[in-house]
């Protein structure tokens, strides 16, 4: 059975998982998101020939990143595919998931299977990284349960879509989400480089949406951010700042991702 699992990422965290399910399952095809949509041209259809198919990502906001959104209005799948979705997450997911499901039955599909993943937070203009020692305790916990989601996949397992109690839902999947996502394109006007930046361009290279441009030697944001934070995250000076809320904060990426795997995401 052909599978395709398709992810986004910012820290890696969604781009392990990938690679951690793909290998329990046995055979599995990864496919980044932003890829797919770099070479889309217009709003023509996203057409894929896969039995199971995974959409695999991080939760922003408590909704999906705007990028998986337009990917999934996009997809064009036969209705019999088993179809399924995972998030990752350092809070909770709220309605992710059911974001997924309500945009995938507009098109005449559903969702199989949804599952969230706890792993370590990086929304660094809210905290600083927490301690590689909890940071192991997450990554054991995920790979538990990570197991469990690879048998559900491998038999075509129907399963409860995940998520949180319908008022959390409705105030920060419903209210807050749909609210601040349409912020987030023009939200990188916060962002600045401080005297530490070297002019490398590594925050160009790892941007999934081309979103930076390197002028005299800075980076200048272009006003389609995903608010992904790859950027801030990979500066290998710790550069980048977040209006004033970001200077001294820990930085985080996931252990076992290198720069390149998330420049080659695009």
């Amino acid at each position: 059975m052909e599978t395709i699992l398709f992810y986004f990422t910012g820290t890696g965290n969604s781009l392990q998982v990938a690679k951690d399910l793909a290998e329990k399952l046995g055979s599995a095809e990864l496919r980044p998101i932003a890829q797919v949509m770099a070479m889309r041209k217009g709003d023509e259809s996203i057409p894929v020939s896969a039995n199971r198919v995974g959409i695999i990502c991080p939760v922003y906001a408590w909704g999906l990143p705007l990028i998986v959104r337009q990917f999934i209005q996009g997809l064009s799948l036969e209705k019999s595919a088993y179809i399924f979705g995972l998030v990752t997450y350092g809070g909770f997911p709220a309605a992710t998931l059911k974001q997924i499901d309500h945009l995938l039955k507009q098109k005449g599909l559903w969702l199989s299977a949804g599952f969230g993943v706890r792993l370590p937070g990086n929304y660094t203009p809210m905290y600083g990284a927490t301690s590689e020692e909890k940071q192991e305790k997450l990554f054991s916990k995920a790979e538990i349960k990570l197991e469990q989601i690879a048998g559900i996949i491998r038999e075509g397992k129907a399963a409860k879509i995940e998520s949180n109690s319908f008022f959390v839902n409705l105030i920060f999947s419903d209210f807050i989400y749909k609210h601040g996502i349409l912020q987030f394109s023009q939200g990188d006007s916060e962002f600045w480089v401080s005297e530490k930046c070297n002019g490398c361009g590594t925050c160009a290279k790892v941007c999934p949406v081309d979103d930076i441009e390197m002028q005299g030697g800075r980076p200048k944001w272009q006003h389609h951010c995903q608010r992904c934070l790859a950027c801030l995250h990979w500066c290998p000076e710790e550069a980048i700042e977040i209006g004033k809320r970001t200077p001294g904060r820990k930085r985080y990426r996931h252990p076992e991702i290198t720069v390149e795997d998330i420049i080659q995401q695009k």
